[in-house]
C-alpha cells in the first residue's frame, strides 16, 4: 500500500503552496513543490517546480502533466517512469519597462536617470532562462518546510 494520502477534495491551482507533495499516476511520491509558475491575475497555469531534495535541482511539470489537485498533494497524469525524464526548471529572465514621462522638468529627469542606474546596479536585468543556484534551491527548501 502506498503512503500517499486518499484523494480529498478537488482545489484550484491557485491552492497550490510550496511543500505539497507531488505523486504520479501509479501512486510514487516524486517530489515537493518548489515555485508555481502562472498568471493568478489572468487565471493562467503553465506548471511547477518540483524537487526531491534540498539540493536536487528542480524539474518542471508542465499543467497539462497536472491531474488532481487536492489539499497539500498534486497529482500528475504521467507515471514515475516518465516524470524521472522530466526536465530542468529554469528560471524565467526577468524584464522590466521604462517609459519615459513627458511631463517631467530637468531636476526629475536627473533623478530618474540616477535611478535608472542604481537599479542597474542593484538589480540588474537577466535575458535568459536560468538554473537555480544551490542558495536560491536552499532557501527555497526551507521556505517550504516551514
Amino acid at each position: 500500500m502506498s503512503d500517499v494520502p486518499a484523494h480529498g477534495d478537488p482545489v484550484s491551482w491557485l491552492m497550490i503552496r510550496p511543500g505539497w507533495k507531488v505523486v504520479t499516476s501509479d501512486g510514487a511520491e516524486i517530489g515537493r513543490v518548489e515555485e508555481i509558475a502562472g498568471d493568478d491575475t489572468e487565471d493562467v497555469f503553465d506548471g511547477l517546480a518540483v524537487s526531491s531534495g534540498v539540493f536536487g535541482k528542480p524539474r518542471y511539470v508542465l499543467s497539462a502533466q497536472v491531474g488532481e489537485i487536492t489539499e497539500g498533494v498534486v497529482h500528475l497524469t504521467i507515471a514515475a517512469d516518465e516524470a524521472g525524464h522530466l526536465g530542468e526548471y529554469l528560471e524565467p529572465a526577468t524584464s522590466a519597462e521604462i517609459e519615459p514621462d513627458s511631463k517631467r522638468g530637468v531636476g526629475e529627469t536627473v533623478r530618474s536617470d540616477v535611478r535608472r542606474v542604481e537599479s542597474k546596479v542593484v538589480a540588474p536585468i537577466e535575458k535568459h532562462e536560468h538554473s537555480m543556484n544551490v542558495w536560491r534551491r536552499i532557501a527555497l527548501y526551507l521556505r517550504s518546510r516551514s
